[in-house]
């Protein structure tokens, strides 16, 4: 496998631990807000990831092999389907007819969770690309000797 294979796929990685995190940051800054309908209150969102298989063909004169890889796809976006909580505040100035205020779906606890994984999920691809790095410069050291 080429060093740019490795690049290409931890930067898929990276790419999807980004619209991770930035969901779970829509989701947070949206947990807590409120609604005078079911329709209009905000739906946790979640993204949707999908194995992109790619076969790499190695040049080698020994052998010639047919070698598999796996990047990371962004299916898309789903809403939660979790029930949206209601509350009765007949005070609110934003309550339906019957007095009833809605709130958003987002869990703060699974959220944060989430955003913990996908912040280390993210790191270890950065860990990643330095060692691919770290081995092309001592490749580079190998040919100035």
């Amino acid at each position: 496998m080429a060093f740019h294979n490795i690049y290409d796929i931890a930067g898929s990685a990276m790419r999807a631990q980004s619209v991770r995190l930035n969901t779970v940051a829509s989701n947070l800054a949206n947990a807590n807000s409120a609604a005078g309908s079911e329709e209009d209150a905000f739906r946790a969102i979640k993204p949707v990831f999908a194995s992109l298989y790619q076969s790499l063909e190695t040049r080698s004169p020994v052998t010639s092999q047919r070698l598999a890889a796996a990047s990371v796809g962004i299916a898309g976006v789903t809403e939660s389907d979790r029930a949206i909580e209601r509350r009765h505040e007949p005070g609110s100035p934003i309550a339906d007819g019957d007095g009833y205020v809605y709130y958003s779906n987002v869990n703060v606890v699974e959220e944060m969770a989430d955003m913990m994984s996908a912040s280390r999920n993210f790191q270890t691809s950065v860990d990643m690309v330095s060692r691919v790095n770290s081995m092309q410069q001592g490749l580079l050291r190998l040919g100035q000797s």
